[in-house]
């Protein structure tokens, strides 16, 4: 998979904010692939290993055919991590192993599903609005836990949900995935709109899970990558 090269990434806190907020504007939110369109979709996720003073970034993008949620490919890279852990800047910290990762990948996705947040960021460019940038593709955050905003809380069935809205803007929504479970937080990356990526990961949701396949493949793919070089950190540090 192409990776742009929009910026550096060695750069400062200060340096990141000026860096999202000129990218922000070249977000687009609109739709520009359809559901029925789609062959291969792509999840992301990563993980950190600290031994003594070093962290390292594990990272895989797995693609899967679409709609079937089969396995196609999967790409690992890891490489040490130089950006602080700064709230709102994560994708300065992730993204040097996640886009090495992506590099890797010789299927081409027609859409990209990340773990963590989208348009629904303070200066509106999380991760999946950052990377979808840097990959130009569509793209979508699905996240955990809610960054931004407030939101109703959906009714308790598969697919319900309602917007959230930061600073009077509607940024994504609170999608209910699984009937008895917390909602996830989805919201736009790159390229689709807030009812585009809706459907999007509603589609990619399986067997009842509260995440959608690429993103959970994609976490047990990489918490098992990364869990000889986890245990051998514990055993050096005992």
């Amino acid at each position: 998979m192409h990776v742009r090269d929009l910026h550096p990434w060695d750069v400062t806190p200060d340096e990141a904010k000026r860096i999202q907020l000129d990218l922000a504007s070249q977000v687009v939110l609109a739709d520009s692939v359809a559901l029925d369109d789609l062959n291969v979709v792509a999840g992301v996720d990563n993980t950190y290993v600290t031994e003594g003073a070093e962290t390292t970034a594990y990272a895989v993008v797995v693609a899967l055919a679409y709609p079937e949620m089969e396995i196609v490919e999967t790409s690992f890279a890891s490489c040490p991590v130089g950006f602080p852990y700064v709230p709102g800047l994560l994708s300065f910290r992730e993204a040097p192993a996640v886009l090495a990762a992506c590099e890797g990948l010789a299927a081409e996705p027609d859409a990209i599903l990340f773990d963590g947040q989208g348009y629904a960021h303070p200066r509106r460019l999380g991760l999946a609005s950052h990377l979808g940038l840097v990959l130009d593709r569509p793209s979508i955050g699905c996240a955990k836990s809610r960054l931004v905003g407030r939101n109703e809380d959906p009714p308790r069935e598969f697919g319900a949900h309602t917007p959230l809205i930061d600073r009077g803007q509607t940024v994504g929504a609170a999608v209910r995935t699984r009937p008895r479970h917390a909602p996830l937080f989805v919201s736009p990356g790159h390229k689709i709109g807030i009812e585009g990526a809706i459907a999007l990961a509603l589609a990619c949701c399986r067997e009842g899970r509260f995440m959608p396949e690429p993103t959970r493949l994609a976490h047990d793919l990489v918490t098992e990558h990364a869990r000889p070089h986890r245990e051998r950190a514990r055993a050096n540090a005992g």
